[in-house]
């Protein structure tokens, strides 16, 4: 759920730059799905930080997306990190 809320879905044009999108959508059918538990959030992160890297990559020219990515990483990181506090491993 927070993906969606800082990120999106995935389905909106404005969710995109060169018709290359960043949402949850993307993130999911990036994923192989064989993992389960925190292999699989590790997965999950993953594939949003190399999406949104990409993101950065396509950003148009005189947008500088470059300043977010390392709180996006963190915040992505956090996602793990609540799993072992909230007793996941």
């Amino acid at each position: 759920v927070d993906y969606v809320n800082f990120k999106g879905e995935g389905v909106l044009e404005n969710e995109s730059y060169n018709e290359v999108r960043w949402g949850l959508l993307q993130v999911l059918e990036n994923m192989c799905g064989r993992d389960r538990d925190i292999s699989a959030l590790n997965e999950f992160v993953l594939n949003a930080k190399k999406l949104l890297k990409q993101r950065v990559l396509n950003a148009p020219v005189g947008i500088d997306e470059n300043r977010w990515l390392s709180g996006w990483g963190r915040r992505l990181d956090s996602y793990i990190d609540a799993f072992y506090l909230f007793g996941g491993g």
